[in-house]
């Protein structure tokens, strides 16, 4: 795929390099990243959820941070190597770190997270302010306009 080159719009252009930058970033491939899964769903007009697998980490193992419009969820074990756990034969649940980030839209705000059986629920809710709703402008008649005025020309001798 081919780089577009925005810098000639970042000239001419005011308040819209976060645009820039996402169509920049869709350019540049995700480099595989799929771990940990997680779900994105819908669970009202103006609220979301998302859940991510996080099998084996702790609450204090997990970091959720919100900023400038990017949700970045962390996890990084905390070393055990000096319990006395058994020796693997086989290793499935992964402990390695991780990072995920989520871009959010204007006005999403995160609402709450909670950790239950091994799932992280991140509650996201879109508040938007009572300027930006769409209002209803209600039309009146102008009792004015009932009454006709009659413009009379003058002649010209």
């Amino acid at each position: 795929m081919r780089h577009v080159d925005f810098s000639p719009l970042y000239r001419s252009t005011v308040g819209f390099d976060r645009l820039f930058t996402m169509l920049d970033s869709l350019a540049q491939p995700d480099q595989g990243q799929t771990y940990p899964p997680y779900n994105i769903e819908r669970t009202g007009d103006n609220a979301y959820r998302i859940t991510m697998a996080v099998a084996g980490f702790g609450e204090d193992e997990l970091s959720i941070e919100a900023r400038e419009h990017v949700l970045t969820v962390k996890g990084e074990k905390t070393d055990n190597s000096g319990s006395d756990e058994g020796e693997f034969l086989y290793r499935g649940i992964a402990k390695r770190a991780f990072e995920r980030r989520f871009q959010l839209a204007e006005y999403v705000e995160v609402n709450g997270a909670k950790l239950e059986n091994g799932l992280l629920h991140v509650d996201l809710v879109r508040e938007i302010p009572e300027a930006m709703k769409p209002r209803r402008i209600e039309i009146t008649a102008d009792k004015s306009a009932d009454t006709t005025k009659q413009i009379e020309a003058e002649t010209v001798a």
